[in-house]
Formats: C-alpha cells, structure tokens, sequence
C-alpha cells in the first residue's frame, strides 16, 4: 500500500459518524399515531439528512389537524388507517405514537412488509402482546426497537462506563425515581389521557408509565441478568384523576448479589428521572441528564465526592431516530441488552408482568 493510500484510509478513518451516516439516503419515516404526546420529538424535529418523514397515521381528524397546524406538516401525507397508508406508501420504518396496546397492530402490519418498527416505551401491554411483536420480528428480519428518553441521557452512559470499571465495586443496590404530579394535573392533551388512564390501553398507572424506565435501565446495568423475584405495591393516591389505574408504585427486584427498587409516581411535587447506584466501595448518584456526581467511601461516613456536567452524547446517540437510522442503515449495531434493544425491552414487559401480578395479589412474585 502506498503512502497516498495509507493517508487516504487515516483520513477516512478519522471522519466524523455523522458525515458517514448521511451519505445514506434518509430513512423514509411513517408516524403512526398522534395520540402520544411524545410525537413532538419527531413532529418538531428540524429538517435534516438521515431521516424524512413520509406518512402519518390518525383517525382522529382534529387531532391531525391541531398538530398539523402547530407544526406545519400537510394534511395530504395523513392517513385514517395502516392499511391505508400502506396502500399509498411504503416507509422505511415507522415510529409508534398511539396507546401501548396499539403496539402489537404496528408490528402486525408492518413486519411482513419488511418495515423496521421503534414504538414508544414500553414495548408492550404485556408479554403475550410482546411474544407475539418478537415472533414477528424474527421471522420478517426487521429492527423492533422502543425508545426511552433516558436512552439518550449522557449521564446514564456515563454512569455505566463507572459502574463497568470497578471505580465503585461490585454493584449492590440501584434505586431509579421516574414521574411527575399526574397526568391530570400536568395537563396532559385529552387524547393522551384518554388511553394513558386506561388499564388496558396503558396495561396499568404510573407502574407501566413510569416503571418501564427503572426496569429498562437495570436490565442494563446487569447486562440482562433476570432478577430472581418481583415485589411490588400500588395506590391510587388521586381517585379523582386517575379511577382506573394506579398512580404510585413501588417494585422491587431481587438479583443473587443485589437489589434495585423502581419508585414510579403520578405523585411527585417535582417531574424527575434520576438514578442512584451503590457498590461496595462508591455510588454513583445521576441527578438528571447532564450533572452526576460519585462519592467514594472514606471511613465510616466520609466520602471523596467528584461532580460531572455532561454535554450531550455524540451523533447518532444524542436522538432516537438516529439511532434508528444508523441501526437500520448498520452503520452500528446495539449491544446486548442495549437500551433500545428487543432482549432488554422484553425483559422489561416480563418485570411489569411480575410486578402487576405481585400488586394485585398482594405477594411475591418468584421468576424461574
């Protein structure tokens, strides 16, 4: 090889993610659902190379109208129906923005045609609903990814790279705090709380709202590990607002060698996604998605504290539908139990599964 190859490869080499990834088409997006409040994130995406969207579905021709109108797209690329949409056009991928019961219809659709799915968290109403989404995947060789916002939370990466090198020992205990003061109070859209405050449309409270993220994040930092038991208890703290499902829950999950407790409230004073974790000699304590900060131990009850503020991570994992791009375009692949990925997120639903059962008949729930 000569020297102008060698200087072309290290420049290669050297370029940014970025510019590689978008010298792939865009990826052709369908929105499924507008229900979900969460669809501002790609509604209100600026226009940009690796992504285009093409198509939106919802019956819900005022719901369609009122984003339409707030963020400017043309009611002509809006669709009644899959089916109709799919008659039309066909995207690359779609994005799942209704009720989590609406998940498993998506994946039904679109799987044999080819079309990779990301729904929003969670992956599932349960794990007949997930089983039935995993077949479905496999069998069509599509990505079926679900996206969390801590999934792109520089402070959580930063957190497990830590954890991973022994700074605070071997892991013990992990505490995950998720929620706000309820839907209601938020004040959420009607058509978001119409199916959010529906048991069978959600597949609980706060416990699927808000538990999902605990349960997704410590299926992580074990790397997939099962936790041996599932305890969890439930109230309904706001009757008025929330008569049908529950609004605060507490779970509990026991591994061989640790213990991780999921705190996930329509309840709190003040909307939060933070994390604690514990190992022998350290913790790491992730206020939000930029500031952290770890204490080593020192005696009995003195610590050495280091503070970090972090900025956000680098293309494509500062955004969820890069990431699909660059999944799907393979220019990188998820790791197992990656955040994103089917093994964690069915793992996830197994959790929440265990943790109603143990709610409603007031026991533990053993895994085998």
């Amino acid at each position: 090889m000569t020297y102008k190859h060698c200087l072309c490869l290290l420049l290669l080499l050297q370029l940014p993610l970025q510019i590689l990834i978008a010298q792939n088409s865009p990826l052709k997006i369908g929105v499924i659902g507008l229900t979900h409040s969460h669809v501002g994130w790609i509604l209100g995406a600026e226009e940009r190379e690796d992504i285009v969207m093409v198509a939106i579905v919802e019956p819900n021709t005022s719901v369609a109208e009122k984003y339409a109108e707030h963020f400017g797209y043309s009611m002509d690329i809006v669709f009644p129906s899959i089916e109709v949409m799919l008659a039309s056009i066909q995207p690359d991928a779609v994005t799942a923005f209704g009720s989590i019961y609406e998940h498993l219809a998506v994946v039904e659709a679109c799987a044999p045609l080819g079309i990779h799915v990301m729904v929003e968290k969670p992956l599932a109403v349960n794990m007949d609903h997930a089983l039935k989404m995993k077949a479905l995947a496999e069998e069509h060789n599509i990505q079926l990814l679900t996206n969390y916002e801590t999934s792109w939370y520089p402070t959580n990466i930063k957190a497990k790279e830590l954890l991973d090198s022994g700074l605070v020992g071997d892991l013990r205990r992990v505490v995950v705090r998720d929620g706000h003061k309820g839907p209601k109070k938020i004040g959420v859209p009607p058509e978001f709380l119409d199916w959010l405050t529906d048991p069978i449309k959600n597949g609980g409270g706060a416990l699927t709202d808000f538990g999902c993220y605990g349960a997704n994040l410590v299926s992580w930092l074990q790397e997939g590990k099962r936790p041996l038991s599932v305890t969890a208890v439930t109230r309904q703290l706001q009757p008025a607002n929330n008569p049908l499902v529950d609004d605060e829950a507490t779970i509990i999950l026991t591994y061989e060698n640790a213990t991780a407790i999921i705190e996930a409230s329509w309840n709190w004073p003040i909307g939060r996604k933070d994390m604690e974790i514990y190992g022998l000699t350290g913790e790491i304590l992730v206020d939000n998605r930029h500031d952290m900060h770890v204490r080593l131990g020192q005696g009995y009850s003195d610590y050495e504290q280091q503070d970090y503020t972090l900025e956000e991570r680098e293309y494509p994992y500062h955004d969820p539908f890069a990431v699909l791009a660059a999944v799907i375009h393979a220019d990188i692949s998820l790791a197992p139990y990656d955040l994103y990925s089917l093994e964690n997120n069915l793992l996830v639903v197994e959790i929440l599964d265990a943790a109603r059962k143990s709610a409603d008949e007031k026991r533990t729930i053993f895994l085998d």
